[in-house]
C-alpha cells in the first residue's frame, strides 16, 4: 500500500480488532447514539466497490461505499456493515489523508457498528482514534468531539468500565457547555449516560443528583408546553425505578397524570401508560428513604383498573395497547393470589390475540412462554456492591435452572457458580430468582408449568478476590482437619 503514513497504518490496524466471536445484539439492545456525518451517497441500492485497487479509489467510490454502509446499517446487517465500514475507512484515508475530519467520521461510524456488535474493545480504540484526529485538525473543545466522546463512553460502559465512561461523558458535557451554554437541552442525553455510569458504580445519590439536573433542564425548556414535558417525566420515572427510588418514581408518574388530566381531560388515552407504570411500581418497596425505613407499598390495583377502563373506552386504540393493559391487570391479580380473576383475563386476551396471524405472533411472545412480572437488579461485581474492585477484572457467572409453576412462582431451583469459590454471589442470585414472579406460559389460555427454564447472571471479579476466597477456604479446611484429629 503506497503513500500511507505511519498514523494511517495504525488506523488500519485497528480495523481487524474484535472481528470474531461476538454475539449479535437483539432489537432492544440496538444502540446508535451518534450522528453519522460523513457525506451521504445518492439514494438507491449501491453495490460494493469490487476490484478497485486502493491506490485508484476516488471520492465518488468512497461515497458509494458509504451509501452501501448506511443501507446495511439500516437493514441491521451488522456483519456486512462492519466490513463496509472498514472499507470506507481505508478509502477515506486514501482520499482525504489520515489526519482529516472525514477519516475521523469514518472511524466514528466503524466504531458505532462495532459497538452494536458488542465489539467493545475495538469500538473504544476507534472512537479514541477519531477523537485524537479531531483534536489535531480542530481543537479540544470543538463540538464535533461530542459524538465520538458519547460513543467512547457507551463502549466503555459495554466493557464494564463505568469509571472511564464518567470521564468521557463528563468531557462531552463540558464541550456542550462551552459551545451551547450551561442550560442547553442537547446535553440531556449525555447526562442520562452519566447517570447510568453512576448507577453502575453504585453511586445512587450521584445518579439522583444528575436526574434532578436533567429534570430542571427539561422544566426550563418546556416551560410553555406542559404536554411537551411528558416524555421527560416518563423517562425520569424509569430512571428512578432503576435506581430503586420507587417512592420518587410514583411521584413522577402522578405528576405526569396530572399534566395530562389538566391539559386534555381525565379520559384521554395518553393516561394509559403512566397509569399502568404507576400501578406496576407498587410491586416494589423503597429502601432509599431517610433513616433506612422501608416504606411498604399499598396496592396499585386502582391505577391498573383505571388504565383498562380508559383503554376499553377509547375508540381506535391499537389492539396491542388494549391487550397490554389487560395483561397488566391480570398480572396484578396473579401477584395477589387472586387466580380466578387473573385466569379470566388471561383467557380473554388469549382469544383476542388468536384472531389472525399477526396477533398470533404477538401471542407467542406474550402468553406462550414465562414472562417476568417482578424482578430486582443483581450486583455486577462479585462483592455484591456497586464499586468496581481494583485491578484487572475477570468474568464469572451464575447459571440457574428452575421451573415456573402455573401460578407464576419459581420451583425446583438449581444453581451453579463459576468460579465455585463465589458462593456469596450464588446465594444472592438464588434468592433473587426465587423471589421473582412470572406470568406463566399458557396453552389455549390456560396456565401450564414450564420446566427447564435457564437464567444466567454474569459478574466481574478480580484475581485478588478469588485468591482471598481460596485462602479462606483452605484455612477453614485446615481448621476442620485439626478438630477431627
Amino acid at each position: 500500500m503506497r503513500n500511507i503514513t505511519p498514523l494511517s497504518v495504525t488506523l488500519l490496524a485497528l480495523l481487524s480488532v474484535g472481528a470474531h466471536g461476538q454475539e449479535q445484539p437483539t432489537e432492544d439492545e440496538f444502540v446508535n447514539p451518534l450522528d453519522q456525518t460523513v457525506p451521504v451517497a445518492e439514494e438507491g441500492v449501491p453495490a460494493p466497490v469490487e476490484g478497485t485497487r486502493l491506490e485508484e479509489v476516488t471520492e465518488d467510490d468512497m461515497l458509494r461505499e458509504f451509501g452501501r454502509f448506511r443501507q446495511l446499517l439500516a437493514e441491521r446487517n451488522f456483519d456486512e456493515a462492519d466490513v463496509a465500514a472498514k472499507r470506507v475507512v481505508e478509502m477515506t484515508i486514501k482520499v482525504f489523508g489520515p489526519q482529516s475530519r472525514e477519516t475521523a467520521k469514518a472511524l466514528n461510524n466503524l466504531a458505532i457498528v462495532q459497538h452494536n456488535n458488542r465489539q467493545y474493545a475495538a469500538a473504544v480504540q476507534n472512537f479514541m482514534s477519531a477523537i485524537e484526529i479531531l483534536e489535531i485538525v480542530a481543537d479540544r473543545l470543538n463540538d464535533e468531539l461530542v459524538n465520538p466522546l458519547k460513543g467512547l463512553g457507551a463502549a466503555q460502559l459495554g466493557e464494564g468500565r463505568p469509571d472511564l465512561a464518567l470521564d468521557s461523558f463528563g468531557r462531552a458535557t463540558h464541550i456542550t457547555h462551552v459551545n451551547e451554554g450551561p442550560h442547553n437541552i442537547a446535553q440531556v442525553e449525555i447526562l442520562e449516560s452519566l447517570a447510568e455510569a453512576k448507577v453502575r458504580l453504585g453511586d445512587i445519590s450521584g445518579a439522583r443528583e444528575i436526574l434532578d439536573r436533567i429534570h430542571v433542564l427539561n422544566v426550563r425548556y418546556f416551560e410553555d408546553d406542559a404536554l411537551g414535558l411528558l416524555p421527560s417525566l416518563m423517562h425520569r420515572a424509569e430512571w428512578q425505578h432503576r435506581a430503586g427510588y420507587y417512592n420518587d418514581e410514583r411521584v413522577t408518574y402522578r405528576r405526569a397524570i396530572r399534566v395530562i388530566e389538566t391539559s386534555v381531560g381525565k379520559n384521554d388515552s395518553r393516561l394509559i401508560q403512566p397509569l399502568l407504570r404507576l400501578g406496576k411500581s407498587f410491586y416494589y418497596y423503597d429502601q432509599n428513604v431517610e433513616g433506612g425505613r422501608m416504606m411498604l407499598p399499598s396496592t396499585g390495583e386502582s391505577y391498573l383498573k383505571r388504565a383498562v377502563r380508559i383503554a376499553e373506552a377509547t375508540e381506535d386504540l391499537p389492539w396491542l395497547e388494549l391487550a397490554m393493559a389487560r395483561l397488566a391487570l391480570a398480572d396484578y391479580y396473579l401477584s395477589t393470589e387472586t387466580h380466578n380473576r387473573a385466569r379470566k383475563i388471561y383467557l380473554q386476551v388469549w382469544k383476542e390475540l388468536s384472531r389472525d396471524e399477526d396477533r398470533v405472533a404477538i401471542r407467542r411472545d406474550l402468553l406462550e412462554q414465562p414472562i417476568t412480572i417482578r424482578e430486582e437488579a443483581l450486583p455486577p461485581f462479585a462483592d455484591g456492591g456497586g464499586a468496581r474492585p481494583a485491578g484487572g477484572l475477570q468474568n464469572g457467572s451464575v447459571q440457574v435452572d428452575y421451573t415456573v409453576s402455573t401460578r407464576g412462582r419459581v420451583r425446583n431451583i438449581r444453581t451453579e457458580v463459576k468460579p465455585s469459590e463465589f458462593s456469596g454471589m450464588l446465594r444472592a442470585v438464588h434468592r433473587e430468582v426465587r423471589r421473582r414472579l412470572f406470568r406463566p406460559a399458557m396453552v389455549d389460555g390456560v396456565p401450564i408449568e414450564s420446566d427447564n427454564q435457564i437464567f444466567r447472571h454474569d459478574f466481574l471479579y478480580s484475581q485478588a478476590e478469588l485468591d482471598s476466597l481460596k485462602r479462606k477456604k483452605a484455612e477453614a479446611a485446615n481448621k476442620d482437619g485439626q478438630r477431627s484429629e
